[in-house]
């Protein structure tokens, strides 16, 4: 089936299910995050809020795009993808599923909020560096560059999270004079309507963000697993033109040739000298197949996508330089690269329906054990109208720009600093609780490591039953 054998076929079968299982238990994992604040200030009945919050979880899957997709894809070390040992791709994405679904489940248990985007990077990049050892011995090949930059989005967000929302609390509160914005919510009685609407659309905001930023992080994942196992059908985006990637190539190439090598640093010409040899080696499978009507035989394809993986890579990086190119050149060259990343930047509609269904299904079951936490375990009072409408417009704008520059960000670390903060803002740091607060230190601490301990370790064992 699909050129795979029974045995492998059956794997793939149950790799995409464990994705979609990864996405559903980071919905209800991450929910509360959204809905805690209109449930604990009686706006919204809780199965209300979890049906909204689920609705726009699946909506924003398809309008966040494709870019933190592509940063997850590309946290994984090519030659893994490249590896034409299925049984070793089977082991590779076996022991990413596992390690962040473990991780993930452990957590949600014991009600702690963790971040689904430091379990599944964590766990990208444990198995990213057990395959390296495993095929070079070394652990050069990880793309650290890349995992550095998702490092400081996730370091960053929270603490912008907290201060961003302990600011905007002092602000509602020198700006707007009406006590019962500030007080512990009445009993079973809801808040006046104009302070529900905020509230309400608070929610959605995070839930929509939530789904834009987190979604993508599982098309992401199931994007990896079609490549591995099935490179001919879904390495290349078959709606785009061979004839097109062609023109482009070779618009690029007429670019490039005004880059002076002499010109260049040490650091800038071995960044050159990698971007040239994948030029070449794209250069000779693109004109084979203009000779066979420009199509790309399928043992190419694979090989066609890391060639534009890699141009794409370090021409971007080149070309902020501008070393030897006028700014007309640069711009043009920005923007063939980015015509030639469409190729590869892609998932079928079949991927973001699965994970939207399973991020929105997810979202409307097990969601009890984290809001608890959010709601009532952060701060020492009672959450109030303006704290949870100053921590959640933060959160929803954080994500939301996030994913806007393609960089995946923590729902659970962006909200639940931003209650933190509203809750410091409102009467200091005596108002947290710190058994809570120490929890969650924990978990954001432990999460990266563990996660790539895990993957590690899972790798590992894999590869002593292959």
């Amino acid at each position: 089936m699909l050129g795979l054998e029974i045995y492998f076929f059956a794997i793939l079968i149950f790799c995409i299910v464990a994705a979609a299982a990864f996405e559903f238990i980071n919905g209800f994992h991450d929910t509360a995050n959204a809905v805690a604040t209109v449930i604990y200030t009686n706006s919204l009945r809780p199965y209300t809020a979890v049906i909204l919050s689920g609705t726009l979880n699946f909506i924003g899957v398809f309008v966040g795009g494709i870019g933190v997709a592509m940063g997850i894809i590309n946290l994984l070390p090519m030659e893994a993808l490249l590896d034409n040992n299925l049984m070793m791709s089977s082991a590779v994405i076996l022991s990413i599923l596992l390690s962040a679904i473990i991780w993930n489940l452990g957590t949600w248990y014991y009600g702690i909020p963790c971040s689904s985007s430091h379990t599944l990077i964590g766990s990208i990049l444990g198995m990213g560096m057990a395959y390296s050892l495993y095929a070079s011995g070394n652990i050069a090949n990880v793309p650290w560059d890349k995992a550095g930059e998702i490092g400081i989005s996730l370091l960053i967000s929270p603490l912008f999270g907290f201060l961003m929302a302990a600011l905007l609390m002092m602000l509602i509160r020198n700006l707007i004079r009406s006590p019962h914005l500030f007080e512990q919510p009445p009993a079973n009685t809801p808040p006046p309507w104009w302070i529900r609407t905020i509230l309400i659309l608070t929610c959605s905001g995070v839930s929509f963000s939530h789904g834009s930023n987190d979604g993508q992080k599982g098309v992401g994942l199931v994007m990896l697993i079609l490549i591995s196992f099935l490179p001919t059908y879904y390495a290349l985006d078959s709606s785009q033109s061979p004839k097109e990637l062609h023109t482009t190539l070779q618009n690029v190439t007429v670019i490039t040739q005004h880059i002076r090598p002499e010109s260049l640093g040490t650091e800038e010409k071995a960044t050159w000298a990698k971007a040239k040899t994948h030029l070449n080696e794209l250069r000779v499978i693109m004109e084979n197949s203009a000779k066979n009507n420009y199509t790309i035989a399928d043992d190419q394809k694979i090989w066609v996508r890391k060639n534009i993986s890699y141009i794409y890579k370090n021409l971007t990086k080149l070309n902020k330089s501008a070393i030897g190119l006028s700014e007309a050149e640069r711009k043009q060259l920005g923007q063939e690269l980015k015509s030639m990343e469409k190729h590869i930047a892609y998932a079928p509609f079949f991927v973001f329906l699965l994970i939207s269904i399973s991020l929105g299904l997810g979202t409307m079951v097990g969601w009890k054990r984290i809001v608890v936490t959010i709601g009532e375990k952060i701060g020492k009072e009672h959450l109030t109208y303006a704290q949870g409408a100053s921590s959640e417009l933060v959160a929803a704008s954080t994500i939301g720009v996030s994913t806007f520059l393609a960089l995946p960000v923590s729902t659970t670390h962006v909200l639940s600093s931003g209650i933190a903060g509203s809750m410091v803002a409102n009467k200091g740091l005596s108002n947290l609780q710190g058994g809570t607060i120490k929890n969650i230190a924990i978990a954001w601490l432990l999460t990266l490591p563990v996660c790539i301990f895990l993957s590690f370790s899972i790798f590992y064992l894999l590869t002593l039953f292959i």
